[in-house]
């Protein structure tokens, strides 16, 4: 018997726990996801006739609080979630990289050009400057084929292109060092191939699509920020976590996206730092005065939005870790109106006919004031949107928006306890 139908074996008739830390116990889904396995397995043999293979998973996230407080050296609160991309992968004895991602160009790699020379965010360039941070680590890197999945919406703000980047590590890792790449240093190399390629993202999201489960991060020593695990069971809330994807896509939105951060720290520079981090409120708020003019107005009310969002992590997490459930949906309820009053990353500047996350949020409203939370999702101005919803509400929360915006747009997720890994079955 060949090593694929061994493993095709072991899929089908094994022990699933694996696939139940990643997934869920819902029988239906554990099926599907099966299936799913065998067929890019089968696609793998198909195009590269390698026999001997791995299988690995890398979650994307969910932002719960802080927002747009990474890249500011601030906090957040993040977890992994049970939508994925996964990847058959196997050595090839060559110095090249052979990936074939579904939905895209097939794509290689030489190992020994890693330099980037056009800064585009394209998945070549992220593969090289990964391979480039993994190599300076002193880490073995070589020539791979892979057939990789993704079940994360592109531009969903679920973070499809940090759970790409830190499963092209965790390739690395599994196929030639047996693992050892920690999961924060593949975070921040997955950090590095987008500010390569001029994206200036925050770590959050590689952090929490790599380490897994549900965690607060403390980004104040940008080299070892801080990362704790919440112990926190939603399921016994009686709540569900629903990310409803309006339609909107992050792309083309680079120069919004840039700005928040570029004008956060245009703030932090006048009052004598790079970021925010070190401030208070009252330092901001002492400092408009003199300031003003020099950054202007939607700065100085993005600057106020991370002062008051990132002590509102702290106070999250002392809800959760006391099992104060509605003080926590409070505060997320906070959040959301300080990210469309004060941040402002609720919808592009000018598309007054297109307002997909306002739109969103105001059904929210509609529904769940006095009995959930809403909030926007990840980066903002389009994409999706976060609710907690009873589960006595939930049938109405999910026709109701998806009969504005699309069927199977609303995600009932949960929090998976496992990062970027290889599958063991």
């Amino acid at each position: 018997m060949s090593k694929i139908n061994e493993l095709i074996a072991k899929i089908n008739g094994g022990d699933n726990t694996p696939f139940k830390e990643l997934y869920g116990t819902d029988t239906a889904v554990l099926k599907e996801q099966a299936d799913r396995y065998i067929k890019y397995i089968n696609e793998f043999k198909s195009i590269y006739g390698t026999d001997d293979l791995t299988l690995l998973s890398s979650p994307g996230r969910t932002e719960v609080g802080g927002n747009h407080t990474d890249h500011q050296l601030g906090r957040v609160l993040a977890g992994a979630v049970n939508l994925d991309n996964i990847a058959v992968a196997a050595p090839n004895n060559t110095n090249k990289v052979r990936i074939t991602s579904v939905g895209f160009d097939p794509f290689e790699v030489d190992l020994g050009e890693l330099e980037v020379t056009e800064f585009k965010l394209t998945p070549g360039n992220i593969v090289r400057t990964i391979a480039k941070e993994i190599k300076a680590l002193g880490f073995e890197i070589a020539g791979f084929d892979a057939v990789i999945h993704g079940c994360v919406p592109e531009g969903s703000g679920l973070s499809s292109s940090a759970s790409f980047e830190v499963l092209i590590g965790a390739i690395f890792s599994n196929l030639f060092n047996d693992g050892k790449l920690d999961p924060v240093d593949n975070a921040k190399i997955g950090q590095k191939a987008e500010h390569a390629c001029k994206k200036f993202c925050g770590l959050m999201d590689q952090t929490a699509c790599a380490v897994g489960g549900f965690i607060t991060i403390d980004f104040a020593d940008k080299a070892n920020p801080i990362v704790k695990a919440l112990d926190f069971d939603f399921a016994k809330t009686g709540y569900s976590l629903v990310i409803t994807n309006t339609g909107g896509s992050h792309g083309g939105l680079d120069e919004e996206y840039n700005s928040l951060p570029g004008e956060m720290k245009a703030v932090a520079k006048e009052l004598g730092h790079e970021v925010l981090r070190p401030l208070s409120m009252e330092d901001v708020v002492k400092g408009i005065p003199t300031i003003r003019e020099k950054v202007g107005d939607r700065a100085i009310l993005r600057a106020i939005h991370f002062q008051g969002d990132n002590a509102r992590v702290v106070e999250q997490v002392a809800a959760l870790e006391a099992n104060k459930f509605q003080d926590f949906l409070g505060m997320v309820v906070e959040s959301g109106y300080s990210s469309y009053m004060y941040n402002q990353n609720i919808f592009v500047g000018g598309e007054a006919k297109h307002q997909n996350v306002a739109l969103a949020l105001s059904m929210s409203e509609l529904i769940l004031k006095g009995k959930g939370a809403w909030r926007v999702h990840g980066g903002g101005f389009a994409g999706t949107i976060q609710a907690f919803v009873p589960n006595d509400l939930l049938d109405e929360y999910t026709s109701t928006l998806e009969s504005v915006f699309g069927e199977g747009n609303c995600h009932k997720l949960f929090i998976r306890s496992k990062g970027s890994i290889k599958l063991e079955l």
